[in-house]
């Protein structure tokens, strides 16, 4: 094994030491016979014997001295020598870090350079990409500023061409104004009420005409309509025509007399959860989950409009009577928002602070009557989207909300399985219309009035729908083929038939 270095300067100082004492025995042999011989008789040979002895005595001493100095220095050079070597580890070690701190550095600055190389060139390819943004800019800026000159002129010709219809339609309603006053001095008025063939016409706008209801008692048809539930049904304005909507997205068109498809109309990106239809039987409107409302038009089969700015699913939407422009609707996301046709998009909204389930329009198309799952009908102002009036009419969730033909009468049906008819005027109740068996199967069960305000439809979650008089508040017929429950129902504006739709997706007839 190795010696160490304090080893070895012990070894050293050992060696040292052994070879003072072997100089001292040989500096005391050489000088003994010198000793014996002054010791001698002969001593008195002379003083100059013993003053070479007292001198060789005085070496010796100083030898001895000399030896102790150099024992002593000896030792220090030893200290001097392990405290000399521990520095020099230390300044090795050091110089070690040193030199790792080096190669460390030199690998960071060579990093640093190549990254300020790419970084030089990615500078470089903005410089030359934001000067080409820069000109594509510059002649954005001038198609702009060419396109703004042309929308200018464009929209002083448009105000032109508004001007001149304007005046065209002053003319036209000069003209109308005219013919009305002849035909109001020819007494023509008087024939917009008669009796024909046991039907009553009456004129309201020109355009609405119904019967007196028939109390349905059997089943004309019934037509697997969709897959999955059927959520919504309508009948056209003054036809026998029933629009189904149902969870396979589609919306199909049935001829009531002989239970056939006319034709179906695609197109939504959603479950169809309530329908509505303009005054004039041209558009079809459907709310659906998808949170938008389609628009078809009746005749092409085509969609016409995708209204879109609802957040939530849209569950109930209706037509202004007096307009087949303005469309109302309200959605999951607690707002309701006025629509115009022609412009295809939004011109109002109401916020509230409870889900609303059903809508309905007044007779005039300003008044928009909402019910809500904390079992209150409100009525707000549409153009301002101020609350008008609300009153608590169910102890849970609204389902349905329809308006009487003449206006004058609101129903409401709740899932306190209750149906109560309100005054529209005043808003007080005038019928509260309940069965032991009828029970609401949805949140979104609509019920129905009769074209001639006197009778009251709704369906059950047993598959039976009831009908009531409203003057006696008693049910007047039971109606009984369907097995699921009934989701909504809806009275034909020509007096028969009533329509029913349950979960499964069938439709039945009554007459």
């Amino acid at each position: 094994m190795e010696m160490s270095q304090e080893e070895k300067a012990m070894e050293a100082i050992k060696d040292a030491l052994r070879a003072l004492r072997k100089r001292h025995l040989l500096e005391e042999g050489a000088h003994g016979p010198a000793i014996s011989a002054l010791s001698r008789p002969f001593i008195s040979q002379g003083s100059e014997w013993k003053e070479k002895t007292e001198k060789l005595e005085i070496e010796l001493q100083q030898c001895y001295k000399a030896q102790s100095r150099l024992s002593e220095q000896l030792v220090i050079e030893v200290a001097e020598s392990r405290l000399s070597k521990a520095a020099l580890q230390e300044k090795e070690v050091l110089v070690n870090d040193l030199q790792n701190e080096l190669t460390q550095t030199r690998e960071e600055l060579t990093q640093l350079q190549e990254e300020f190389e790419e970084k030089t060139k990615t500078l470089d390819l903005l410089i030359a990409e934001n000067k080409e943004v820069r000109s594509q800019l510059e002649e954005m800026t001038a198609r702009a500023q060419k396109a703004e000159s042309e929308n200018k002129m464009l929209i002083d010709r448009w105000m032109l061409q508004k001007m001149q219809d304007a005046e065209r339609l002053n003319e036209a309603n000069a003209l109308y104004e005219e013919m009305l006053a002849k035909l109001r001095a020819n007494g023509l008025e008087n024939l917009a009420r008669q009796q024909v063939d046991g039907i009553v016409r009456r004129n309201e706008d020109g355009t609405d005409h119904f019967v007196e209801s028939i109390i349905p008692s059997t089943c004309g048809h019934r037509i697997h309509a969709h897959e999955g539930g059927c959520g919504s049904i309508l009948f056209e304005y003054n036809s026998g025509t029933l629009f189904t909507g149902g969870q396979d997205r589609a919306v199909k068109m049935w001829d009531t007399n002989s239970g056939s498809l006319i034709k179906s109309l695609h197109g939504s990106l959603g479950n169809i959860l309530d329908l509505a239809i303009t005054h004039d039987n041209k558009s079809l409107i459907a709310a659906t989950s998808s949170n938008n409302l389609f628009v078809w038009d009746v005749n092409s089969g085509r969609v016409r409009h995708t209204l879109t700015g609802h957040t939530d699913k849209v569950c109930a939407v209706d037509v202004s009577k007096f307009s087949s422009r303005h469309v109302v609707s309200a959605a999951y996301d607690r707002t309701i928002k006025l629509w115009d046709l022609l412009k295809g998009y939004c011109t109002n909204t109401v916020l509230f602070t409870s889900n609303c389930n059903a809508i309905c329009l007044s007779i005039d198309g300003l008044t928009v009557f909402s019910g809500h799952m904390d079992g209150n009908l409100r009525l707000w102002d549409i153009q301002t989207g101020k609350l008008l009036s609300e009153v608590a009419g169910h102890s849970s969730a609204v389902t349905s909300v329809s308006l009487s033909r003449n206006g004058n009468r609101i129903l409401t049906s709740g899932r306190d399985n209750v149906h109560n008819v309100f005054d529209t005027r005043t808003l007080e109740i005038c019928g509260t219309l309940r069965a032991s068996g009828n029970r609401l199967a949805s949140n979104w069960s609509r019920s129905c009035i009769s074209p001639d305000d006197d009778y009251v439809a709704a369906g059950s979650a047993d598959g039976t729908v009831h009908v009531w008089s409203i003057s006696k508040g008693n049910i007047v017929s039971t109606l009984k083929e369907q097995t699921s429950p009934i989701l909504c129902c809806s009275w034909s504006g020509i007096g028969k038939p009533l329509a029913s739709a349950d979960k499964n997706g069938y439709v039945c007839t009554w007459t």
